[in-house]
């Protein structure tokens, strides 16, 4: 069998995943299911010939491949790299909220085994230029005649995650980041036939690997009863950001409802969002729909607290989550660097009646005035560094 025909018979057993579906017969399930498999295949590619002599920041999540709940607020990169190497990152921090580096033992790069978090890093603490630039210098040891920042790299990594958060999108300066190893001599390489068919029967295999992680993901809170319900989480060394609180469940509506998910705020919060994502882990089109809302676009009522109307048809409220024409589907809400993490409640209620759940005081946002901030958001989304 050739390296191609191993490839397609690889792509093809993927098909088991199939079985994770809450009805793996139902054709709308298994089309779309289908469509994560060559969703989560394109993602890896951007991760199945790296190199960790010659790394880079790559995009394997974004607008399009908006697989495990992609943070819409998030810019995401990954680069590959040696823990025994030397890695000198230079660039600008930018405007955002904040920019984190997770230095990790295995991440999801189609080469990579999954391993834990080795520790993060905060681009806040390093010491940047009158211009905002910095130079790190990621090593086993401090070399004696470097006098920029530095940070110990433990032998055991592989890659580096990357995310940079904005409540602004399209607004300020996003990070620029460039990374070179600097303990070997700048050496482009050919990659020789077996080094193809390794990394080809991988990336086929990917597809089994990521799609099975969201869709069992999925599958964990159906099976935990978690119907507009939230549980908490921190997902701490599984690539969750440090000392972040989640809640996450799942929304369950019929025809004619809406889900009112209510919260206090803490005190003190860098970042916040709540975000809706279909019953696959993707993220709901974030672009084309308001679909997850953050703490710079949210409106905090007057009483000081967060609600949201978690709908198929527009409420005409402010805080509509569009659910992108699902019934059922996932919910998630973080607070980073909170001085508590307050627990959200959800609420289902008929749709006739929700203004009876409202402060009274609550805006009603007309169709024309919709328009506008969804063409608005539309275009934010575009601004930003998506490839």
């Amino acid at each position: 069998m050739s390296c191609w025909d191993e490839t397609v018979a690889s792509l093809g057993a993927t098909s088991d995943l199939l079985g994770l579906l809450a009805d793996p017969d139902d054709p709308q399930q298994a089309a779309e299911a289908e469509r994560l498999f060559l969703l989560t295949l394109a993602s890896g590619w951007f991760t199945a010939f790296a190199d960790p002599d010659l790394p880079d920041f790559v995009p394997a999540v974004n607008t399009h491949l908006n697989c495990v709940g992609t943070n819409p607020d998030f810019i995401y990169g990954a680069a590959s790299i040696d823990g025994a190497g030397c890695y000198v990152l230079s660039g600008e921090r930018g405007s955002g909220l904040f920019v984190h580096l997770d230095i990790v033992a295995g991440g999801l790069g189609v080469m990579e085994p999954l391993g834990p978090s080795l520790g993060t890093l905060d681009f806040d603490s390093l010491t940047l230029d009158e211009n905002g630039r910095f130079s790190l210098l990621l090593s086993a040891e401090r070399p004696a005649d470097w006098s920029g920042d530095w940070h110990r790299l433990d032998p055991a990594a592989r890659s580096l995650s990357l995310r940079q958060a904005c409540y602004d999108w399209g607004v300020g300066r996003e990070a620029r980041i460039a990374i070179e190893r600097t303990d070997k001599p700048h050496q482009p390489r050919q990659w020789s036939a077996p080094e193809i068919a390794e990394r080809l029967a991988a990336l086929a295999a990917y597809p089994r690997r990521l799609a099975g992680m969201a869709l069992g993901f999925i599958k964990s809170q159906r099976e935990k009863g978690l119907w507009n319900l939230l549980e908490h989480d921190d997902w701490a060394g599984r690539g969750g950001v440090t000392g972040q609180h989640y809640y996450q469940g799942l929304f369950d509506l019929a025809q004619g409802q809406v889900l009112l998910l209510e919260t206090d705020l803490p005190d003190t919060v860098l970042y916040w969002n709540v975000q809706l994502s279909d019953m696959l882990w993707n993220s709901i089109d974030w672009m084309n729909r308001q679909s997850s809302l953050n703490g710079g676009q949210a409106r905090i009522d007057t009483d000081g607290r967060f609600r949201a109307v978690i709908a198929m048809d527009d409420p005409g409220v402010p805080n509509w989550l569009d659910t992108g024409g699902n019934l059922q589907g996932a919910i998630m809400l973080r607070w980073t660097r909170a001085s508590s993490g307050p627990a959200p409640s959800l609420r289902v209620i008929e749709a006739a009646a929700l203004r009876d759940h409202l402060p009274a005081d609550t805006p009603v946002v007309a169709p024309d005035e919709r328009q506008r901030q969804l063409r608005a958001r539309r275009r934010s989304v575009q601004m930003r560094r998506r490839w």
